[in-house]
């Protein structure tokens, strides 16, 4: 009867166990590995300060939790009454005073000296030669190449782990379950990268453990660290800031590249960019078409209506106030793209995404406020037709 019932109790766990997923858990190439107790394997001098002091500062730890209680212990099982010893009569010792003032502040002291030294250069963000500002926004990061080799390059980057695997527990899920993203951060090796942090709502921190680099994202202020990757590869990290419900769905990845193939990903993402700028496909904001339409209209418009957009009396027309710059927009497309009277056609001569960026500018500056104030290039297009 009790073999019967072990042997129930197996085939029950048996059967348990096979009706559970069965892919098993591997490590996560640049993140945290299974079953890992210790920082992630460190890839920048500053990293390797903190988990040289994090050893020190537990081998200190240990030395004195071994010395106090191996003290008290031996004192407790060598000098107890049952074998005869009474307990000593003092008080106001000045060696005990002077020995358990001193001992502790030297023990403070050398843990204190090499642990500021490394905070010290964890600020040193100077003679950077690359500086990148990191935007936190809920939930994802934001990155502008500000300074350096790739000037100009902007991107978001995205958690790209399919919604499926994350609402879904019987879905396989990847080796980079949550810490993998569809824009990585790309910086060259070798080379001292420094990032300005802010955020757009809430708090945020950008955080990669291999880079030992850890940066809080704040609303308003403007915040910087720094890292120098010695080692090719790509390393994972996630926003260490409770920002929201979701905050476990805003990973960071950095992939470190060699200096060439960092060019050629420079070159790639300018030319897509560039490619990208003036997609008629792409869904434009208001801001976005506002600023390129300034900058049109400033080029190929001002010369007759006037920055201010009072035109010339007599000569051309103003646009501040106009009934067709505030009323519907496809009279205003029609006349832009064919011309009318003194005024040229710019279809042959401007972009879709120019012509609609011109035209949501004016129906948004000055005293206009038109009930159709925004121009996609798609509509620009279709208009051609």
């Amino acid at each position: 009867m009790k073999h019967a019932k072990r042997l129930h109790s197996l085939m029950f766990a048996a059967l348990f166990m096979a009706s559970l997923p069965s892919w098993a858990v591997v490590d996560s190439v640049g993140g945290p590995a299974v079953l890992e107790l210790n920082f992630q394997h460190p890839v920048t001098e500053i990293a390797r300060e903190i988990y040289t002091l994090h050893t020190w500062m537990i081998v200190i730890c240990l030395a004195i939790f071994i010395g106090v209680f191996g003290v008290m212990f031996y004192s407790i099982l060598r000098h107890r009454k049952s074998r005869g010893h009474e307990a000593a009569k003092f008080h106001e010792s000045a060696a005990v005073e002077i020995a358990w003032t001193v001992v502790p502040f030297l023990i403070v002291i050398g843990m204190a000296l090499p642990a500021t030294r490394t905070v010290v250069s964890m600020k040193d963000t100077s003679n950077a030669d690359l500086t990148i500002k990191v935007t936190g926004m809920q939930w994802k990061w934001g990155y502008d190449y500000l300074d350096g080799e790739g000037q100009g390059i902007s991107f978001l980057s995205n958690l790209s782990t399919p919604y499926e695997q994350v609402v879904d527990s019987n879905i396989k899920k990847d080796d980079n379950y949550l810490i993998e993203v569809d824009n990585p951060m790309v910086v060259p090796v070798h080379k001292k990268i420094r990032l300005v942090m802010t955020a757009n709502d809430v708090i945020h921190s950008w955080g990669v453990p291999a880079f030992g680099v850890k940066q809080d994202a704040i609303p308003g202020f403007v915040r910087d660290t720094w890292f120098t990757a010695d080692q090719i590869g790509t390393y994972r990290g996630q926003c260490v800031e409770l920002c929201g419900k979701n905050h476990a769905f805003m990973p960071i990845v950095v992939k470190v590249v060699s200096a060439e193939d960092y060019t050629k990903w420079v070159d790639a993402r300018k030319k897509e960019m560039a490619a990208n700028a003036d997609n008629p496909a792409r869904t434009w904001t208001l801001d976005e078409l506002i600023q390129r339409g300034q900058k049109v209209f400033s080029s190929n418009c001002a010369a007759c209506h006037q920055a201010n957009g009072k035109g010339v009396p007599g000569s051309f027309p103003a646009l501040d106030g106009s009934p067709i710059v505030n009323g519907p927009k496809a009279r205003q497309i029609d006349i832009v793209m064919h011309g009318k009277n003194v005024m040229p056609a710019w279809g042959p001569v401007l972009s879709d995404t120019e012509i609609a960026a011109v035209i949501t500018y004016t129906r948004n500056s000055w005293s206009n406020k038109a009930a159709e104030n925004i121009v996609q290039p798609a509509e620009i297009t279709a208009a051609r037709k």
